[in-house]
């Protein structure tokens, strides 16, 4: 595939989203093309069923490929889903000679020392984040490359989850005729989409609400501090309305859309929709103030369980106020009056935030909306992958010729510099190799 085009694919509990994007002369994204389908196989973020998942994922592959006119190869997946959790966890290594200055094999010794954290089985780490380094004692340094010293120490931020989950949506995607080109955890891309730097260096909490999760990243001083995967979301809501108005799931995901409210003071007792009944039955009548309670209940008990989890990650000290509140994203946050609510329960400043961060200024204001916030950070993340490899390939042949360039002395020769390689990447392999040996 091109270098300079991506594709993300979201693969949702309620919706599968492909899209196709490439960046432009202002290194703004544009949109190429978009393809949706429902989700079937997927309950909370896990897929439950391959085949179904299979058949969505084709689906909304062919509908991006059809408005792009292009054939897509490569994608970028997002995980997500109940099985995530996050620790924080610190480790040191003491170096051999502390007369050298510390460059990067000492920090990859240091996130490999991690990753030998006894996990629950079946557990597997995706990404370690470090956050904070020591050198011999001193503390809050952000880049300790080239710094003398003996012991190195990091706080790091550890995401888990579920190895055979990990798996199944890599089968999913190569089942699908598809290159799984990498794995990036989907709060993470959300908060690329929607948040701005400033944003994140002023601490900001980035709550994605989803069909089946609601997903939570909290960034301060520029560093992602604390991820959490809630596991309910919007559908929890229709499953309410649908139980207290004792009408079939389409009706009840069409009236919370269309008169759905998380407010249930503003509406009056006279306000009525009437609902066609099954099969020649009387028509249903439902009051919209009975709906917005129904809807009241579980937002406030989904917020409040957002807000144990903020409060959790800033009482170990005081001053880690996020000083730019809440931003809420995905579909759920679409709901009616939320701001209002979630300002109410939290006391925090809040947005809503569209993934128009980065996307070219001409974007289709369908693109723009929370639901695609998601697909556009794994465009955007497709993107840096791309650009990566790219810088890598060019080192490597400067390298080759001046290795076979035979004037040039061998003290001359400049080795080609890897990048750091995340462990998602890794994480991309080691499921690649997988699925490549269990065939």
């Amino acid at each position: 595939m091109e270098h300079n085009l991506a594709v993300g694919l979201d693969i949702g509990t309620t919706k599968i989203v492909a899209m196709i994007g490439r960046k432009n002369e202002y290194d703004k994204l544009e949109i190429l093309g978009i393809g949706k389908s429902k989700s079937l196989g997927v309950h909370r973020g896990v897929v439950n069923n391959i085949t179904q998942t299979i058949q969505s994922i084709q689906q909304a592959i062919q509908e991006a490929e059809a408005t792009a006119e292009f054939k897509i190869e490569d994608v970028t997946v997002g995980i997500a889903g109940q099985h995530i959790r996050s620790l924080q966890h610190s480790d040191y290594i003491t170096r051999s000679d502390s007369e050298t200055v510390i460059d990067d094999d000492d920090i990859d010794s240091l996130i490999n020392q991690v990753h030998k954290l006894v996990m629950l089985p079946g557990e597997e780490i995706i990404h370690v984040l470090p956050q904070e380094y020591k050198v011999d004692g001193q503390a809050e340094i952000k880049e300790p490359i080239g710094m003398y010293g003996g012991r190195l120490e990091a706080n790091f931020h550890v995401v888990v989850g579920q190895v055979s989950s990990i798996r199944n949506i890599g089968r999913c995607i190569k089942s699908s005729g598809l290159n799984l080109e990498g794995i990036t955890l989907e709060p993470l891309a959300s908060a690329n989409a929607v948040l701005s730097q400033e944003e994140k260096e002023a601490g900001v909490a980035l709550i994605d609400i989803g069909g089946g999760t609601t997903d939570l990243a909290i960034f301060r001083d520029g560093i992602i501090r604390h991820t959490a995967v809630i596991p309910f979301g919007g559908n929890v809501i229709t499953e309410d309305i649908k139980e207290g108005c004792s009408i079939i799931e389409k009706q009840a995901e069409l009236l919370k859309i269309k008169f759905g409210s998380a407010w249930p003071g503003e509406n009056k007792d006279n306000e009525i929709v009437s609902i066609p009944g099954l099969r020649g039955r009387e028509p249903k009548e439902i009051t919209l103030k009975n709906l917005s309670r129904i809807i009241h209940a579980r937002v406030v008990e989904i917020v409040e369980q957002v807000f144990a989890e903020i409060k959790n990650y800033g009482h170990e000290e005081q001053k880690k106020k996020l000083i730019a509140g809440i931003v809420l994203t995905g579909g759920g946050s679409q709901l009616k009056h939320l701001k209002q609510l979630v300002e109410y329960i939290t006391g925090m400043d809040t947005r809503i935030g569209y993934p128009n961060e980065h996307l070219a200024g001409d974007s289709d204001s369908d693109v723009t909306s929370p639901l695609y916030a998601t697909a556009v950070g794994l465009v955007l993340d497709g993107l840096k992958r791309n650009e990566r490899k790219k810088v890598e390939q060019k080192a490597q042949e400067v390298y080759e010729e001046q290795v076979n360039d035979e004037t040039v002395e061998e003290e001359e020769i400049e080795k080609p510099v890897k990048e750091r390689r995340s462990f998602l990447d890794k994480l991309t392999e080691r499921v690649k190799d997988f699925l490549d040996n269990a065939e």
